[in-house]
């Protein structure tokens, strides 16, 4: 009886690597992101248009088009989200256990959490420096990923080693350009929530580097040597 089991634990076991491996189980892997972001983005681009219709007249023009701006920038980092998990090939290796998984999910989809709080009215000033930092952070991370290209990963994955372009200055640059992103989309939905959700979100960013990276150098020998030379995610400071 012992025996039957443990045969059919092994089996079980076999078929999930199986599935693991199948086109199947990789389209599945990306369906929750994508039906996430875009339901958040349709609703942003919903928020947006109230907004035209019932923007003040007596608003100047400046402030009008700086509020659309930010709008705006919201619906492009979802957007930006979206079709990173649609052009991603499929990995040649992956972490192992369940605490890969789960930082990655947390960090990849906590913070989209924020565009659902109420949003503020900030200053010229403010909202100038929210709008450059999303779009800013949001043009950066399509830079990143003309040059990552199909090699992008949610969870820890290896698909393929990329150095050049902006990996010779550091390491993970598109959770460097996400994180100014976020931080501009913090600043019009700030709140004692908001900063703890931020905050939160980058604790599980950095472990999802160094999830990333283990990934990395068991699959790529040159990875050590890489990671030896180049910072994590700030030239000369990380």
């Amino acid at each position: 009886m012992r025996g039957l089991r443990r045969q059919a634990w092994r089996f079980a076991d076999w078929d999930f690597v199986t599935l693991q491996q199948s086109r199947l189980y990789d389209v599945l892997m990306r369906l929750p992101m994508l039906i996430w972001s875009a339901f958040l983005g349709l609703v942003s681009v919903v928020v947006l248009q109230e907004y035209v219709r019932q923007a003040d007249p007596g608003l100047p023009v400046v402030v009008y088009i700086l509020n659309i701006a930010m709008r705006l920038s919201v619906i492009v980092y979802l957007v930006v989200i979206a079709a990173t998990v649609v052009v991603r090939m499929r990995p040649t290796r992956k972490a192992r256990g369940v605490e890969p998984r789960i930082s990655a999910l947390i960090g990849t989809f906590l913070l989209t959490v924020v565009v659902a709080f109420p949003r503020r009215d900030l200053s010229l000033l403010a909202g100038l420096v929210s709008a450059v930092l999303t779009l800013g952070g949001n043009a950066f991370a399509v830079v990143v990923l003309t040059q990552l290209r199909q090699s992008f990963s949610i969870m820890a994955e290896a698909r393929q080693l990329v150095t050049e372009g902006v990996y010779r200055m550091v390491r993970h640059p598109l959770y460097l350009g996400e994180e100014i992103a976020a931080i501009g989309i913090v600043m019009q939905f700030f709140s004692p929530w908001t900063a703890a959700i931020l905050a939160v979100q980058i604790g599980f960013q950095l472990q999802r580097m160094r999830n990333e990276e283990l990934v990395l150098a068991e699959t790529f020998p040159e990875y050590l040597a890489y990671s030896a030379r180049t910072a994590r995610i700030l030239p000369g400071i990380y």
